[in-house]
């Protein structure tokens, strides 16, 4: 496929078949990835490649609670774990709630589940400063974390980027022996998708980009 076909193509998949991603596959994805952009080029970027089912299903019990909150918080007609508006929900509402099936199965039906690292030493946290939830690292690691989807969509394979299992990053820090200065940025279930789309519902380019200024006129040609 053309690179523009690829973008356009590259979805969120869940459900996967029981075939493997073989290791040569998995390595030729990562080699092109790895030509992400970083901030100064530090590549702080870093990849844990699990397998081992035992170890699967630990990060999805790791990502159980957020996922719980994330399940009650949509019932009461929130937007999960938003950091500007408050929530109604309890932390005993929250883990009453049992979590949507596909919030965490993808870690235990998945072949191969990729977490993605960074290391916050050589990472230049621009809004360390500022009053709200930082953003910035994420320039660091996620273009890695995009390259790998669009090389695995290439290749026929798909995934899609969760981060439930960031709310317990002790939790799978530990599970994963990863050193407390570096954080969890992603868990990425990855495999042959039951099916491929096509066709992906996004907004118009009129309805996300203004000349000028935020209230500025829409984009159009």
């Amino acid at each position: 496929m053309e690179l523009n076909d690829v973008m356009r193509m590259t979805f969120s998949a869940r459900d996967f078949t029981d075939e493997d991603v073989p290791d040569a596959v998995l390595h030729e994805i990562l080699d092109t990835a790895r030509f992400a952009p970083s901030g100064g080029n530090r590549q702080g970027n870093r990849v844990i490649i699990v397998r081992d089912p035992k170890t699967r299903e630990g990060l999805a019990k790791c990502a159980e609670p957020a996922a719980k909150r994330y399940t009650a918080q949509v019932k009461a007609g929130e937007s999960p774990w938003n950091s500007i508006l408050p929530t109604t929900v309890t932390a005993e509402i929250a883990a009453a709630t049992p979590p949507v099936d596909r919030l965490v199965d993808s870690f235990r039906l998945a072949p191969v589940v990729l977490v993605f690292v960074v290391d916050l030493k050589v990472v230049a946290s621009m809004d360390k400063e500022l009053d709200r939830v930082g953003v910035i690292s994420g320039a660091s690691i996620y273009p890695f974390v995009w390259n790998v989807l669009l090389c695995a969509r290439q290749a026929g394979y798909g995934g899609t980027i969760t981060t439930l299992a960031v709310a317990e990053e002790p939790a799978v820090q530990s599970l994963l022996s990863i050193p407390g200065d570096h954080a969890v940025a992603a868990v990425v279930p990855l495999g042959r998708p039951k099916k491929l789309l096509t066709k992906l519902r996004r907004n118009p380019v009129e309805d996300i980009a203004v000349r000028e200024r935020f209230d500025g006129a829409p984009f159009e040609i």
